[in-house]
């Protein structure tokens, strides 16, 4: 039955696998955009994570409703980025835009290291910031968001994780982000503690 659908505004089957894990047990099935062919570029002109969140979640539920399919689902998505606080929250919204979409995250990583060249470690300081909001089929919309704090490493590591995990050293961990298997990573990340919020949402319902 569609009323116990979740549809995740993302094509990132990486994202999908961290849902996935995260959102474990609950009595959803938690399908991609593409899953539920309701593919879908939407225009990023938010100013916030939140503001992108929402017209992403909002631009999916309504072309659900156009097609007249998962109409019941609850719809989410997320817009997630790096902030780096001597880049000047850079690249921040822009994380997935920066140097352009096509640009492999192994060359973005290897730009900001180099930005970063010679910057002391106090002031290395950077975090990943997770919001993602909850359209539900009356239309309502609840927003979550949380962070997963670290400094701009001197050098990438790792295997795991996506993105700019690589280059972001955990201090309570002594390793960098990417060097986190995924059970470990998801208990302390922006998304995993931001999901942990939505779970508890949901469970509430």
């Amino acid at each position: 039955m569609d009323n116990k659908t979740i549809i995740f505004a993302t094509g990132n089957m990486g994202k999908m696998r961290e849902i996935r894990q995260i959102l474990d047990g609950l009595p959803y099935d938690i399908l991609s955009m593409k899953e539920a062919g309701l593919e879908t570029d939407v225009d990023e002109t938010g100013e916030t994570f939140e503001e992108n969140a929402i017209l992403k979640a909002r631009a999916i539920a309504d072309k659900a409703k156009k097609k007249g399919i998962y109409c019941d689902a609850i719809v989410m998505a997320d817009d997630s980025g790096f902030e780096v606080d001597h880049l000047g929250g850079r690249p921040g919204i822009y994380s997935a835009r920066f140097m352009g979409t096509d640009t492999p995250y192994s060359i973005k990583n290897q730009k900001i290291l180099e930005e970063m060249e010679g910057v002391p470690e106090e002031e290395r300081t950077a975090r990943f910031v997770a919001a993602i909001a909850c359209v539900f089929p009356d239309g309502s919309c609840k927003v979550v968001r949380d962070t997963f704090e670290g400094l701009v490493a001197h050098e990438a590591k790792g295997i795991y994780g996506f993105g700019y995990d690589p280059i972001m050293y955990v201090p309570e961990k002594g390793c960098n982000s990417g060097e986190l298997l995924p059970e470990e990573k998801n208990k302390i990340s922006h998304r995993g503690k931001a999901l942990m919020k939505v779970k508890e949402l949901l469970e509430n319902l």
